[in-house]
């Protein structure tokens, strides 16, 4: 674990939080949960057949003292969940013998969890495929006030200190959006700058990547990239908040000092960002892949964008560790939300 990760335990357990995985039975998340409890940084719940993580613990040799485990389909909470799902515009006609078997699934049971203030966020992902995890995220847990859309960051801890927050450095959106708009790309920016915020304590340092720096190519696709930056210095500026935004810029010049001093001399962000928003999602996503394993970075997300709850989408193949270090994230988070996120009050 990394001294970064560390100092989020360290916080965590001076305010430890209730975090619950719908994949109760996965082996990874079982020994991630344990973890989790032994280091006093809250109260994992595991969600599932009591008998199915029962068995599956016992074959990983993973003591389940501390730890809850919630059968959806047998939980007292599933009565009050059913008329509150009914409520909903999208399940309005689905009456209570459909919404009692959409709420037995684990993820949408998590979902309302969270949703209700039973837990404090939701970590899932490690067995599901993106698009079985976010369907009830984004269906069941409301948006932060004013959002219009759900994104994504990861944050990578780099071995290598000097680039980011002392090592420490968020790349955006990752996982949810494939071809940003403008306006899309420019909240991307605004959103991970608030969680830069929430897990350093540091000024956020937006940089928009491109191949071009600065107007050096007049192509749409970097047009678009310098738009959505300066857009969101408009949307910091009305908002008020401490950030600092520049774009678009190549990823050399974003976390380089001596190249910065040559292609942007007078950016506020160029040689020291911290936070690096990629054109698209193929960009991205392979990007974060790369320096992950070709680097050794370690990697925690997907931290989810533009929701009123802290919530997590792993990575499939995400290892214990990961598992771990996101839901201490996530931990971190949901301390922070309400000073963040004033309006969710």
């Amino acid at each position: 674990m990394s001294r970064f990760i560390e100092s989020v335990f360290e916080k965590l357990k001076r305010h430890p939080k209730r975090i619950v995985f719908p994949e109760g039975t996965e082996p990874v998340v079982l020994r991630a949960a344990r973890e989790f409890s032994r280091l006093k940084l809250g109260t994992p719940i595991l969600l599932g057949k009591r008998s199915e993580v029962e068995a599956a613990a016992k074959a990983q040799h993973v003591s389940l003292d501390h730890i809850g485990i919630i059968d959806p389909e047998t939980s007292s909470e599933l009565e009050h969940f059913i008329p509150r799902l009914e409520k909903l515009k999208r399940y309005r006609d689905l009456g209570p013998a459909q919404a009692r078997e959409i709420l037995s699934k684990p993820s949408y049971f998590a979902s309302m969890m969270v949703q209700h203030n039973l837990v404090d966020g939701l970590v899932v992902g490690a067995g599901l495929t993106p698009a079985s995890t976010l369907r009830p995220l984004i269906q069941l847990i409301k948006p932060l006030t004013g959002e219009t859309m759900i994104s994504s960051c990861q944050m990578l801890d780099l071995s290598n200190k000097r680039y980011g927050e002392r090592g420490v450095i968020l790349f955006a959106d990752c996982a949810v959006i494939p071809e940003p708009t403008v306006e899309q790309l420019a909240r991307i920016g605004i959103q991970t700058g608030h969680v830069c915020r929430q897990l350093t304590g540091n000024k956020p340092r937006v940089a928009f990547l491109s191949f071009s720096n600065k107007g050096g190519s007049q192509l749409a696709c970097v047009q678009k990239v310098a738009a959505a930056a300066a857009l969101a210095k408009k949307m910091a500026l009305d908002a008020g908040m401490e950030i600092e935004i520049d774009g678009e810029m190549q990823a050399d010049t974003a976390l380089v000092p001596d190249l910065a001093t040559l292609k942007a001399t007078d950016s506020l962000v160029a040689g020291k960002a911290n936070v690096l928003v990629f054109p698209d999602l193929n960009s991205a996503n392979i990007a974060s892949k790369l320096v992950k394993y070709l680097a050794g970075a370690e990697a925690y997300g997907q931290i989810l964008l533009g929701l009123s709850k802290p919530c997590a989408d792993l990575s499939r193949g995400a290892t214990d560790e990961e598992i771990l270090g996101v839901a201490a994230t996530i931990g971190l988070q949901a301390i922070r939300y309400r000073e963040l996120y004033p309006e969710q009050a």
